[in-house]
């Protein structure tokens, strides 16, 4: 059996796709370590989307976090807390099922973008991983989408919510980072527009994501200030 360490790594390098070795503080590394932290940060949203936490009542104070079981095993009477009828509940279990599927889809595309990014320009027709059609394009569906049932939000929203919320909001902070430092590889060595454009768009798709699962959970947003610069041009 293979052992899993390699001891290749020692000296502070790290191969890339094509054969090179660079630092393993290479801002190509930084980029694509940061997509795999962003990848891992949608492994753990997706791990959450079964649980349903109880919204805080009128008064502003909050009852139990989680209820701790999938919506298959919710008792009637917690039924009714959490959705006030079962085409609801229905509902947020169908959507759920649909979200798990679109991160599922997102950490795939996510693993090509990690390959694209980690060869050079000069060796990227090389590489047997193209990025799948439609990236932008499907990701401005989804949001066209969910905008339309949930509405277009008008504020900075501060982060948290349920835990699914939270954590695609820790997702977005994480994918906008990941674009800084893409756009600083772009400086020393060209990346695939497409790229750069996707992990814009998958920044706001988290956002908006976070928002509708906040409203599915019927938990109000935390607003901070209205979006100035966008509606009132």
């Amino acid at each position: 059996m293979k052992r899993i360490y390699t001891r290749t790594g020692d000296k502070g390098t790290t191969g890339i796709h094509g054969g090179e070795r660079v630092p393993k503080d290479d801002i190509r590394i930084e980029a694509n370590g940061t997509l795999d932290e962003l990848n891992c940060h949608l492994g753990v949203v997706r791990s959450l989307l079964w649980r349903n936490p109880v919204p805080p009542d009128m008064t502003g104070r909050t009852s139990d976090a989680l209820t701790g079981r999938t919506s298959e095993a919710l008792t009637e009477s917690t039924t009714d807390s959490l959705t006030g009828n079962d085409a609801h509940l229905d509902y947020r279990h169908n959507r759920a099922n649909e979200v798990d599927a679109l991160l599922h889809e997102i950490q795939e595309n996510l693993m090509v973008v990690m390959s694209q990014v980690a060869t050079p320009a000069a060796k990227r027709e090389d590489n047997p991983n193209p990025l799948p059609e439609h990236l932008v394009e499907d990701c401005e569906a989804q949001m066209d989408a969910i905008s339309e049932r949930i509405g277009t939000g008008a504020y900075f929203l501060l982060p948290g919510g349920t835990p699914v919320s939270s954590q695609l909001q820790l997702a977005r902070a994480v994918c906008r980072r990941a674009e800084r430092l893409l756009w600083t590889l772009n400086r020393h060595d060209p990346v695939p527009e497409e790229i750069l454009k996707y992990i814009n768009r998958l920044s706001d798709l988290l956002f908006v994501l976070a928002r509708e699962n906040m409203n599915m959970q019927e938990w109000p947003e935390e607003r901070w200030r209205e979006f100035t610069y966008k509606n009132h041009k």
